[in-house]
């Protein structure tokens, strides 16, 4: 049975098999007392450290290390070269690629060298052990316990005496050792129940590219006053300077910790809402209405004088009072239509939906949509120009179709004549509103408003902006000639 020579750090340097058995047998002709003082050669200069940060406890036991990053690997998965001599690396470095020399190559054939933690012979000793056993053994020779131990780093010398006479020289199968368990069936490499990894708080995207938050350390790339840390990052004190530098110093520090505060505070408001979360932020805004986040984004500015519950009770009694208002204004309008009875309510939903959602024609429009303007209440000074119909002029195009608007947002706000202007002319009643307010506003403040003004001012069709216009001054709520000013 050969077994490979395991390299230590901060031990000898590993020698050829042919070395090796020439001082075995030199030390074995000199006598005992040579086997417990093997010639040790220089540290490599790979494993040479600080003197300060060497203590004996580094020398103690088996060590291995990655020949590309120098990480410690005695107690994890290893993958070992089996080109070249004596040569590991770390799981992350062989997924890389790695070839730290000339001479190891990427595509060199390799063994992944597992932790043998679990027991052969006796509980107390495990796989690993054994085969370091072994090793001492076949390096230092029978007998040298004290070398062997150190060997094996877990052991003392009396344990690996007493082991090494209970399972290999009692055995009757010497120097074979004593196998009276039954196998197990256990397969050759079981692999290990691995914990379960939690889910990093991010999502996509990750928290890494939500606002340059660092989650590993709870910062952010850009903090709140960025540029604090560029008026106190050269500064020093002299032994020698001024009062009145050592004073504007230390205001600047003291600047500097207010700072320091503040971009505390705002870290504490945003963890404690848990707004670094960008998956379940983005899921609850998602949810709500647009009205339901105008609260929410007008509410935000007391979040700073608020714990998170109150701001949370605050927004949910807000977002209720929203949801009573549109049920009560929902029933106004069932009354209003007829409806009195709650079980007529969805019937009456149902037929409102499929009346949006069906495109309106002449045909279906009613009658009373057509009805003449109704008569001014204030006579007009100037009685509009009579307009000839576009009906009649030769190869005129037809007239568009009616724009249903008795669901419309604000059409309660118009009489009748300006809800069959609106449906005339296509406009949404709160279009129109827009545009009345505008015309009156200018009228007001000039004393007059003629077409011309009225479509400098109205950037629409300018012959919806005619139509509207010679409603208004038939309305007599504008006019064409200056207002007589009164003494």
């Amino acid at each position: 049975m050969t077994v490979t020579q395991k390299k230590r750090r901060f031990t000898k340097e590993p020698r050829d098999n042919d070395a090796q058995l020439q001082e075995q047998e030199g030390a074995t002709s000199q006598g005992p007392s040579a086997l417990h003082h093997p010639p040790f050669a220089p540290f490599p200069p790979r494993h040479s450290l600080a003197p300060s940060s060497h203590t004996a406890d580094d020398d103690f036991g088996q060590k291995y290390h990655c020949d590309a990053c120098r990480k410690d690997l005695t107690h994890v998965v290893r993958i070992r070269c089996a080109v070249c001599s004596e040569f590991d690396l770390c799981v992350e470095c062989f997924s890389t690629g790695a070839e730290p020399n000339a001479v190891h190559k990427k595509d060199h054939a390799y063994r992944v060298m597992e932790i043998l933690d679990f027991p052969i012979f006796e509980e107390d000793w495990g796989a690993d052990e054994e085969m370091l056993l072994v090793e001492g053994l076949e390096m230092f020779g029978i007998g040298n316990w004290e070398q062997i131990a150190e060997h094996i780093g877990t052991k003392n010398k009396l344990e690996c005496a007493e082991h090494y006479d209970r399972v290999f020289v009692n055995s009757e199968d010497w120097p074979m050792p004593v196998c009276e368990g039954e196998e197990s069936g256990r397969p050759r490499i079981v692999p290990k129940k691995l914990p379960r990894v939690a889910k990093p708080t991010s999502s996509a995207p990750t928290n890494h590219e939500i606002s340059g938050y660092m989650p590993g350390r709870a910062e952010f790339e850009t903090e709140h006053e960025n540029e604090a840390e560029q008026y106190v990052k050269d500064m020093e004190f002299g032994d020698n300077e001024p009062p009145e530098d050592v004073e504007l110093k230390t205001t600047i520090l003291n600047i500097y910790n207010s700072t320091l505060d503040r971009r505390s505070e705002r870290k504490k408001l945003i963890f404690e809402r848990g707004l670094t979360d960008f998956r379940k932020v983005s899921r609850v805004d998602a949810r709500r209405a647009k009205e339901e986040k105008d609260i929410i984004t007008k509410m935000r500015v007391f979040a700073k004088v608020q714990t998170a519950q109150d701001a949370e009770l605050m927004n949910e009694g807000l977002l209720n009072e929203l949801k009573i208002r549109q049920r009560i204004a929902q029933l106004q309008e069932c009354r209003r239509m007829g409806v009195t009875k709650l079980s007529d309510i969805q019937e009456y939903e149902q037929d409102k939906a499929n009346r949006t959602s069906t495109p309106t024609s002449r045909a279906t429009t009613p009658a009373k949509s057509f009805a003449p303007l109704p008569t001014p209440l204030v006579p007009a000074t100037h009685p509009p120009r009579a307009a000839t119909p576009a009906a009649s002029l030769p190869g005129a195009r037809k007239p568009p179709n009616q724009l249903d608007i008795t669901t419309a947002d604000g059409v309660d706000l118009l009489s009748s004549g300006e809800q069959t202007l609106c449906s005339n002319l296509r406009l949404y009643p709160r279009a129109y509103l827009v545009i009345k307010e505008t015309l009156l506003k200018e009228y007001a403040a000039k004393g007059l408003l003629r077409r011309r003004q009225a479509r400098e001012l109205i950037k629409i069709d300018v012959n919806k902006t005619s139509k509207i216009y010679d409603y208004f001054v038939e309305m007599g709520w504008v006019s064409a000639v200056a207002r007589p000013v009164l003494k």
